[in-house]
This record gives C-alpha cells, sequence and structure tokens, in this order.
C-alpha cells in the first residue's frame, strides 16, 4: 500500500518513497519529496501562478523521460489548471502549483519543474522576467558561462535592468531580469539584441546562433526562452542528471570568481544551507517595485 499523508488538508498517496531515482548518489523519491518540502517557502513564489510544464523521470535520469504541458492522467480535481493558447486558435489546461499540497503532488510523479516568463492573471505572453539561457558547448563549461553573464549584467545595467543569476542544475547559466508587463515578443527581440551584442564584444567566447556545428568550445546565448509558448527550469527545481544537483540562485560575487565547474555545482542537500545563509537570492523577481520597463528604441 501506498502511504497516505495529508498536506494541507489534501490526502495524497505517496508511493515507492524507497525507489532510488539518483543512482550515483543512491538518492530516493522519498528524499526528493522532503527537498521539495523543505524548499517550499523559496520555490513556491516562483512557480505560483505560471502554468507549468514537466519533464518526468520516474525511473531516474537514465530510464525513460518525458516532456509535457498537459495535467497528467489522474491529476486531482482540486488542482488548479489555466487554460493556455496553442497553435490555430485552439487551448489546453495547464497546471497551476499554488500551493504545498499541489507541490507534493507534482513532486511525487518525479519532475522537473519549468515555467514561462508569464503568469496566467497577467495574461498570455505578457512577460515579467526576461531570461538568458548560458549554455556551454565542450570543452566550455559554466565558468566561460559566467564571463558571459558579468558582461551581459553589465550591459543590461546600462538599460536601467537588473540580472539575477543562478545555474541551470546542468551544465550552464540563467539570467533573469525583473520586467513591467511586456509583450514576449518584445523581450525576445530585446533579448535578442543582447544576444548579438554579446557575440559582437566576446568574439571567440559567446555566440547567439543556435547552429551546433559552432558551438563547440562557446557560449550560445539562448534568448528564445523569452518566447511565449517556451518554459525554463524553475529556480530550485532539482534536475534529471545522474547527481540530484538543482537550479540554484547564486550570488555575482560567486559568478565572478568561478573558475571551476565543481564550485557551481549544488544538489538539493546544499541548498536548506544556502538558504538559510542567504535567503532567496531571486527574491527580488518577486518584489514588484523592482521591476523595470524595457528601454524604447
Amino acid at each position: 500500500m501506498s502511504p497516505i499523508t495529508e498536506v494541507e488538508g489534501r490526502r495524497l498517496a505517496l508511493r515507492n518513497l524507497d525507489k532510488v531515482i539518483h543512482p550515483a548518489t543512491g538518492t530516493t523519491k522519498g528524499e526528493l519529496l522532503h527537498y521539495l518540502a523543505a524548499t517550499a517557502g523559496a520555490l513556491l513564489p516562483h512557480l505560483y501562478g505560471r502554468p507549468l510544464a514537466f519533464l518526468r523521470y520516474p525511473d531516474g535520469p537514465d530510464g525513460e523521460k518525458f516532456f509535457t504541458k498537459n495535467p497528467p492522467p489522474g491529476t486531482p480535481g482540486w488542482v488548479k489548471t489555466a487554460e493556455v493558447p496553442r497553435h490555430e486558435g485552439r487551448t489546453s489546461r495547464q497546471v497551476l502549483i499554488l500551493d504545498l499540497a499541489t507541490l507534493m503532488w507534482a513532486g511525487n510523479l518525479v519532475v522537473e519543474f519549468h515555467v514561462p516568463m508569464w503568469r496566467a492573471e497577467e495574461g498570455y505572453g505578457q512577460a515579467d522576467r526576461l531570461v538568458f539561457d548560458l549554455d556551454p558547448g565542450p570543452p566550455a563549461t559554466i565558468a566561460d558561462c559566467c564571463e558571459v553573464a558579468v558582461w551581459l549584467r553589465d550591459r543590461l545595467a546600462r538599460d536601467g535592468l537588473r540580472a539575477f543569476a543562478k545555474t541551470s542544475g546542468s551544465k550552464g547559466l540563467h539570467l533573469l531580469v525583473p520586467l513591467e508587463p511586456t509583450p514576449s515578443s518584445q523581450a525576445s527581440a530585446y533579448a535578442k539584441i543582447l544576444a548579438i551584442e554579446a557575440e559582437r564584444a566576446l568574439p571567440g567566447l559567446a555566440l547567439h546562433r543556435m547552429n551546433r556545428a559552432l558551438r563547440p568550445g562557446k557560449v550560445f546565448v539562448d534568448f528564445s526562452q523569452n518566447a511565449a509558448a517556451k518554459t525554463t527550469a524553475a529556480p530550485y527545481t532539482p534536475r534529471a542528471r545522474p547527481e540530484p544537483t538543482v537550479s540554484t540562485p547564486v550570488t555575482w560575487e560567486e559568478v565572478e570568481s568561478c573558475e571551476d565547474p565543481g564550485q557551481l555545482a549544488f544538489r538539493i542537500e546544499d541548498i536548506p544551507d544556502r538558504l538559510a545563509r542567504y535567503g532567496d537570492l531571486l527574491g527580488p523577481l518577486l518584489n514588484l517595485n523592482r521591476a523595470r520597463p524595457l528601454p524604447t528604441a
């Protein structure tokens, strides 16, 4: 039988808690759920109101992985959803994680949490965040991403925008910028301009084109995740990697001093201490007073 747990008045059947999900460390599903519960105070605000996409990996990173935006079969009736536009005038529903019970229900499916740069209540494609996904092409590493990130931070500052950094939890680095509600198309166009500028300023390192033949040894400045239909790994989400790595907010001091990829590699057991030390480093993204408009042409 599955143990029944009550979370905020909702009854959840939590299954296979002893199942090893991350074989490199022996991390179990129960430990992943404990991580989500322990960090919910920081994680939930970054998921709140954003129609979720899930990367499911119920048998671990080496098993079947599948990406879905649709509510999974068997989704409880109390889980909130939002109607989201699709192609050719069609719509579909996506899960909203608004509370701890929904977070634990989703975590029981063993998922990565991916979010768009807009919230349902603001309307589809009204971005309140700008994102740059810095993706290193081997032999480049996250240390090379840090050099590009510092350049982008300073360039954004010239336009009155403040950037915040987090690891992707995989190989790269994400930059996030709080915005006044802005059409995603405008955010994408602005991000592309800065990606092109980064390539010109750092020609041996930064790259704005997706052509994989150009990627080795360079950092791809992916601006495309600003599109309304795209999603990015959420802050604090565990990742489907051999070790239970986490998309972790980092300080600019950590970014500037990074010389080795291991300096910016964090696992679930690292996050509670970081939260105790720093609080939520991405907290300013949630403060409407920090939001700024994109510069006008």
